[in-house]
């Protein structure tokens, strides 16, 4: 069995969470610039939509709602009332964007975009294994971090194992994108 080290401990689970590091930079890079560009979704229908809004934006409510829009025949989900807009979003990544003011309104169907539209899914879900998961990654680039610092040379490269431990690491996000799916 080999002596544990810095290095060793450092290379070793740097090669686990390859996968994980480069899923978690780039969505994070996205998410960081998400008012400026956020590819998460892309719009693949969209229509006009007018719908009478009443006076009060307190009697706009699920009820109200839900019956306004049963001729889009589409399943609420949740609703927002912001910047003199309301927003509806509806099972299926159907949104609806409506004016306040005039009841007009844009219907939009979305799809995620391929592998980056995960990648932010993975930073974003709320699943109780995934945040598990995320922890023990966070305490690992703690250790990365502070092993880093310690590294001397060896014989134990990307090469002659590193790549096992990097495929084995790329599996659990493969694994857990396909259970979101």
């Amino acid at each position: 069995m080999e002596k544990i080290t810095n290095r060793g401990l450092h290379r070793d689970i740097a090669y686990f969470y390859v996968g994980l590091l480069i899923a978690f930079s780039f969505s994070g890079i996205i998410l960081n610039h998400r008012q400026d560009w956020y590819p998460k979704e892309y719009v693949i229908d969209s229509k006009e939509v007018n719908i009478t809004l009443p006076g009060n934006t307190k009697d706009i409510n699920k009820d109200f709602i839900i019956n306004a829009t049963k001729d889009l025949e589409l399943t609420y989900e949740s609703h927002r009332v912001r910047n003199g807009s309301l927003r509806v979003y509806f099972e299926g990544k159907a949104i609806l964007d409506t004016d306040l003011k005039t009841g007009e309104g844009i219907l939009e169907f979305k799809r995620l975009v391929p592998f980056v539209g995960q990648t932010i899914l993975l930073h974003q879900t709320t699943n109780s294994f995934w945040i598990w998961y995320s922890d023990i990654f966070g305490i690992a680039m703690l250790v990365l971090s502070f092993t880093g610092m310690f590294i001397s040379a060896g014989k134990n490269t990307f090469k002659k194992r590193g790549w096992k431990l990097a495929l084995a690491g790329l599996l659990f996000p493969i694994v857990f994108l396909l259970l979101l799916a």
